[in-house]
């Protein structure tokens, strides 16, 4: 079965099957994101999760790059006042 799921503004297709040891689901827009669970509930709220923890991790990655973007330019900016 497929599906969209909505977090935040973002939207992602999410795919769950059903196998003898319950439930499975992937987002394939997100490689490697597979997730079970006993319950379809169980599944959609485990695939949830994943997907807030990638979002929150890329978020917290550009944050990071933001900031050394910022030391770099400041580090520049005090190399350029020494040569003053």
């Amino acid at each position: 079965m497929e599906m969209h799921m909505k977090i935040g503004n973002l939207e992602f297709r999410i795919v769950v099957e059903k196998d003898e040891n319950g439930y499975f689901a992937f987002c394939p827009e997100l490689q490697g994101f597979y997730t079970q669970g006993n319950s379809y509930e169980e599944v959609i709220e485990n695939i949830k999760d994943a997907i807030m923890l990638h979002i929150e991790d890329e978020a917290m990655e550009d944050e990071i790059k933001e900031i050394e973007e910022y030391e770099r330019r400041e580090k520049e900016r005090k190399l350029k006042l020494e040569e003053i």
